[in-house]
């Protein structure tokens, strides 16, 4: 095994059974030779640094990233995760990227806080009380880092399911950003608070509907829907990367000759859907629609030589894309 790869396997388990923040590793799931790829490949005006509670901060040209973790938990294997593939298929790339067990994926929760232009702002909001066992530690974990929760100024959403919303709200129904405006996607809120769509749905997904409106309601006065494909504000653009759901929608920027992109769940477990990108998750409600959004967009990010971000990616959740084969790789930044 290369001893890179050896070394941060070692420090990533160590985290993950002694941090207040239970990242993945930061090499979980791909192959032996990424890491010290991607140590060549980062350019000097992208550097990251690990802080000492266990997150990555980036500083791209004049802006920060500082990916901060909402968590992780696991997710039963069965033949229904990858609706196009076998799950004997699925279990062998898991087993090439030395993830899982056959029987379980490890998935984590990433959320990223932009220093950039003089606003702060953070990129999707999390699970907040109402998540999957493992998550919900936002909050805590952004204090841990020194970023206070009232500082962020704007809370730029993805989508609508629940682990990137119910992290608006905390446990006692305020507010988790006090000072912060919500930008929101014009067809994700469109197709999401139809009340006859709502009405229609089979009753195994109008909890989702309902989900929606609990976490909006209290805070629908600062909430700020936009057209995806323009800026939401000034330096930030949006790019629509629909599929996943209706108005899914990614969020990148320039700064020192880079581009940033966070692109949410355009490909959720990056072992399974950046290395085979025609796969389709079961959580994806337009899966051709997501196919054609990954490729588009992954091929843009090789083409551009993109710092890319990912929600459900490993270790800090940001790096390089390349090709690989009819896929693409990922390599993360090391701090």
């Amino acid at each position: 095994m290369n001893p890179i790869r050896r070394a941060c396997l070692r420090s990533g388990a160590a985290m993950a059974a002694a941090s207040s923040m239970p990242w993945l590793g930061g090499c979980a799931g791909f192959g032996p030779g990424d890491l010290p790829g991607a140590i060549a490949y980062r350019p000097r005006s992208v550097r990251a640094t690990r802080l000492h509670d266990g997150a990555l901060r980036a500083t791209i040209g004049t802006a920060r990233v500082t990916a901060v973790a909402d968590g992780f938990t696991t997710i039963p294997l069965d033949a229904d995760f990858v609706r196009n593939a076998a799950l004997q298929q699925v279990r062998e790339a898991l087993a090439d990227a030395q993830l899982g067990d056959g029987r379980s994926i490890p998935v984590p929760y990433t959320a990223f806080v932009v220093d950039f232009g003089g606003r702060r702002m953070l990129l999707d909001a999390g699970s907040g009380p109402r998540g999957a066992p493992g998550t919900g530690r936002l909050l805590a974990n952004l204090r841990s880092a020194s970023i206070d929760p009232a500082s962020i100024e704007a809370v730029l959403i993805s989508h609508f399911h629940g682990d990137h919303i119910h992290g608006l709200l905390g446990a006692d129904g305020r507010a988790s950003f006090p000072e912060a405006r919500v930008f929101v996607p014009a067809p994700e809120w469109n197709w999401w608070m139809d009340d006859a769509r709502m009405r229609a749905a089979p009753p195994a997904l109008r909890g989702g509907f309902e989900s929606v409106r609990r976490v909006f309601d209290p805070i629908a006065a600062r909430v700020q829907r936009f057209e995806p494909g323009g800026e939401v504000f000034a330096g930030i653009d949006s790019i629509p990367a629909f599929g996943h759901t209706p108005g899914h929608t990614g969020y990148g920027f320039d700064s020192g000759g880079h581009r940033f992109a966070y692109v949410a769940d355009l490909a959720h477990v990056a072992a399974l859907f950046l290395r085979h990108p025609d796969w389709a998750v079961r959580f994806d409600g337009d899966a051709e629609a997501a196919r054609a959004s990954r490729r588009r967009i992954l091929d843009q990010a090789v083409a551009g030589r993109w710092v890319v971000a990912g929600f459900h990616w490993p270790g800090a959740a940001m790096g390089r894309i390349a090709r690989r084969g009819d896929g693409y790789s990922f390599s993360p930044l090391v701090g």
